[in-house]
């Protein structure tokens, strides 16, 4: 009897010994912060567009990310995630990608901000706003001819791919198409929650914004508003090409939207957050981009294009003119919604707020 009880504990032993052990939980994830590049560390210097996040919020603990480009910062009663995904659509899109395969995290209910710097047209806003976008355009799939070569009385020799003239129509779809278009509803309730928010401002954008004699909105203090985005690999900068931005955003958005601001990885989240869509992960209704002016995208009058790049990437300050006040207005204005949705998550968890 004593040898049949010891068997049987051996055995007992043995199989628990043998089981897997239980798959810890993942961690709930209400709304994650998406920034694009950090200057040093994450507290405490120079700021770069993650550390308000990691200081305010604040997001204190440090989760190990080898798979992207930067260690992920969570805030465990907020429920709230941060990443700094790297500079380029390439890094955005594989570290967003790294990221919704992660087994450690639940994004299935997730709410995703992307909360940047970037430039804007001076024809629509100042340095300093933080604009909210409904249309996300892909400046760099496309054909090109060296503009020395181009037919004469062509604006540009930069062609939409698969074309054979400037915004030629009828504009392809599937594959092709460049845009990508954001939850309206979303968006305006972004925007309308956060549009009388006091941004900051200070003498030396001032002083800049007033040289826009030409362009009147530039002159304008700073604010929240609406407008369309278009991301390139390339920083491009100048009158010319802001004029073919302009254009290039109508074109792939077929006049819906209006090019407002420029940088470079939101279409490469926007389009990891819409493939971890397909596959279920994510809910691609669920994002939201929001990206603060720190310099325009053209010169003044009286400057060159060169010289008004120069003085932005180069200048006295070796940076741009409105760099700390476009990370502060990206914090404040997206700080509002991220407090919004975690305060109210009985009710945005399982539906979108109005």
């Amino acid at each position: 009897m004593m040898k049949r009880i010891s068997t049987l504990i051996l055995l007992l032993v043995g199989a628990l010994a043998g089981a897997p052990a239980r798959a810890a939980q993942p961690l709930p994830v209400r709304v994650v912060v998406v920034t694009m590049f950090e200057r040093g560390a994450d507290t405490g210097d120079t700021p770069g567009e993650f550390q308000y996040w990691v200081e305010r919020l604040p997001l204190k603990q440090t989760i190990a990310f080898p798979q992207g480009y930067r260690a992920l910062r969570y805030n465990a009663d907020k429920q709230v995630l941060g990443i700094c995904t790297g500079m380029g659509t390439a890094r955005s899109a594989a570290s967003i990608m790294a990221l919704g395969m992660d087994p450690r995290f639940d994004l299935s209910h997730a709410y995703w901000l992307v909360a940047g710097i970037a430039g804007i047209d001076p024809a629509d806003g100042s340095t300093g706003s933080a604009v909210w976008a409904e249309w996300l355009v892909d400046g760099d799939l496309a054909h090109e001819i060296d503009p020395r070569e181009m037919p004469a009385g062509w604006s540009t020799g930069y062609l939409p791919l698969s074309k054979t003239q400037p915004y030629q129509q009828p504009m392809r779809e599937g594959e092709y198409n460049n845009a990508l278009h954001l939850n309206p509803a979303l968006v305006h309730w972004a925007y309308g929650l956060t549009k009388d928010l006091k941004l900051p401002d200070n003498d030396k954008i001032r002083e800049l914004r007033a040289a826009y004699t030409a362009t009147p909105a530039a002159q304008q203090p700073p604010r929240v508003m609406l407008g369309d985005h278009l991301a390139a690999m390339t920083y491009w900068h100048g009158q010319y090409a802001t004029q073919w931005a302009n254009d290039w955003v109508k074109y792939w958005t077929q006049g819906q939207g209006n090019f407002v601001t420029s940088a470079m990885e939101d279409t490469g989240t926007g389009q990891s957050l819409e493939f971890l869509a397909k596959a279920g992960k994510v809910d691609f209704q669920r994002f939201l981009v929001l990206r603060a002016a720190s310099n325009f995208t053209m010169q003044h009058p009286g400057s060159t294009a060169i010289q008004s790049l120069a003085n932005e990437e180069h200048g006295q300050d070796k940076g741009h003119s409105a760099y700390l006040p476009a990370l502060e207005a990206a914090y404040l204005t997206g700080a509002k919604v991220v407090n919004s949705l975690v305060d109210n998550w009985a009710t945005c968890r399982d539906q979108l707020p109005k």
